[in-house]
């Protein structure tokens, strides 16, 4: 038997209909992954094909990854790549494009190499694991990003009343520019944040780790959007998640976020959050490792 990545299921929802999916995701016989791009800051749109400038580097890398990762592959490699025409492409299309308008995605990839199965990422896309035995874990390449995420998106609610006041996060002066001054600083050794984008040197800095696997496991592999219903609204753990996704399918898990976001927190009171619904993608695997 050999080892294999099988795909059991699949979703991505914009979070607002009538606005672009700035998540893609995408796999073939050697990976599966999602990118999630980041919101645009800037006061226009600068690249016209997809709808906004996330979609744009999302589809970039997807298209690229699905193309170029093998088994035998770098992904720091592709990634340095693919990051290097997206930013020759974008600067030299745009000119004087200030930093915090730099589009730029968060990424989680399982990674079938030679050796085994690899948790790869930047940002805060995630992987949820459930073995065989019942064993299960969550990886993500910054730990404690959703905590720091949820305290600012608190300070803004405070000072706005609502996820919907004020014509959300970017129409609230204060908070527009604290995340602008966020972003300016990501892709830099000053930061630490490290994210899919313009900015070459950040495939130096993915974070991988190998998953333990014996025989037979399954995975979830996600935007923030869908784990939040384990790490902000809490419906599930690392193991009932990625358990339910195999019993009753990912639609119905996606619903349900839905219902906590535009049915019973909708102005994040409660779950504090800077968007009433985000953009949700996630791929359900099952991997098989073989002698």
């Amino acid at each position: 038997m050999t080892s294999r990545i099988t795909i059991l299921d699949t979703i991505s929802d914009p979070g607002n209909p009538t606005k672009p999916n700035d998540d893609s995701f995408g796999h073939n016989d050697a990976c599966a992954f999602v990118i999630d791009g980041a919101t645009g800051l800037g006061d226009r749109q600068y690249m016209d094909e997809t709808g906004s400038d996330a979609a744009w580097i999302a589809r970039h890398f997807a298209r690229g990854f699905e193309k170029e990762i093998t088994r035998d592959s770098s992904v720091a490699d592709v990634a340095r790549s693919l990051s290097l025409a997206a930013r020759t492409e974008f600067l030299g299309r745009n000119e004087s494009v200030p930093r915090y308008a730099w589009p730029l995605s968060a990424f989680a990839m399982l990674h079938q190499r030679p050796d085994g199965f690899h948790f790869v990422g930047l940002g805060d896309s995630c992987l949820f694991l459930l073995q065989e035995d019942g064993a299960a874990a969550m990886y993500m390449a910054i730990p404690g990003a959703y905590q720091h995420e949820q305290n600012q998106a608190r300070k803004h609610i405070a000072r706005t009343g609502g996820i919907t006041r004020e014509g959300g996060a970017l129409g609230n002066s204060e908070t527009l520019a604290l995340l602008r001054q966020h972003r300016e600083q990501q892709n830099s050794p000053a930061s630490g944040v490290w994210t899919l984008g313009l900015v070459p040197e950040a495939a130096d800095h993915l974070v991988s780790k190998p998953l333990p696997i014996q025989g037979k496991a399954h995975a979830i592999v996600c935007s923030d959007g869908f784990s939040d219903l384990a790490v902000l609204y809490a419906t599930y753990d690392p193991e009932s998640l990625v358990r339910t996704a195999c019993t009753k399918g990912l639609r119905p898990m996606l619903d349900e976020l839905r219902r906590f976001e535009r049915e019973i927190d909708p102005e994040g009171l409660r779950y504090p959050r800077y968007k009433q619904s985000d953009d949700t993608t996630a791929l359900l695997v099952e991997l098989t490792l073989g002698a």
